[in-house]
């Protein structure tokens, strides 16, 4: 029954999972912009991140403009990576010692795994119809 409903359109279905991903990764990445990057470098140096102040801004540039690119669905694979890393860095540097639902009082790594999930579902599929990538280079890059 679904597939005579919806069996055409599975091609579109990157298209709701490219924008939800997108727009979180931006808002983040804004976030860390215009909340001040020193508190975010502040934060990483007392996890162990090296470089903190580097690594702050490459972080809040990584999910500022990629979450732009894989909501425009330009350059979606290559976005998709850098921000599996982030997610990746994130789960084992930050959360995992939390757990995936978090506990005494610090955030789970559940949102992180599920916005790694989909990084990794666009990185296989590409950025699917309706992308600039399409429109512009007539393929996925």
């Amino acid at each position: 029954m679904f597939e005579r409903i919806f069996g055409g359109l599975s091609s579109w279905a990157t298209i709701p999972l490219r924008l939800g991903i997108g727009i979180i990764f931006a808002a983040h990445g804004w976030q860390k912009f215009s909340g001040g990057l020193g508190g975010v470098a502040g934060f990483f140096g007392s996890v162990g991140i090296p470089l903190p102040e580097v690594s702050a801004f490459i972080v809040a540039f990584v999910e500022l403009v990629g979450g732009i690119g894989l909501t425009l669905g330009f350059f979606t694979r290559y976005w998709a990576v850098l921000l599996s890393i982030v997610m990746i860095v994130a789960i084992f540097t930050v959360k995992l010692q939390a757990g995936l639902l978090g506990a005494g009082g610090r955030p789970g790594y559940e949102l992180d795994l599920a916005l790694l999930a989909g990084c990794l579902a666009l990185l296989l599929t590409g950025p699917g119809p309706l992308s600039l990538e399409k429109a512009i280079f007539n393929r996925e890059l």
